[in-house]
């Protein structure tokens, strides 16, 4: 018996209503415990990116302004 042959004799608001609330009661934690997940990773991602962008940039203008005059005494 496949699930179209289960469900067609049922009203509208048991496929469409009942159901999905069933499963977020069941599945819940585990929905938000990987939407968090996802979450913190992206922001540990933006903030390496953050972190790695701003490590270019120091060191791209203190390597440019040591470039262009000859001596280090400029620190």
């Amino acid at each position: 018996m496949a699930v179209k042959e289960l469900l067609a004799g049922l009203p509208w608001w048991v496929k469409w209503v009942a159901i999905p609330l069933i499963a977020v009661l069941v599945f819940g934690g585990l929905i938000t415990s990987a939407v968090m997940m996802l979450v913190g990773l992206l922001f540990k991602v933006l903030v390496f990116v953050a972190l790695v962008g701003g490590l270019i940039y120091v060191v791209r203008k203190f390597t440019s302004s040591s470039s262009s005059s000859s001596s280090r005494d400029d620190w």
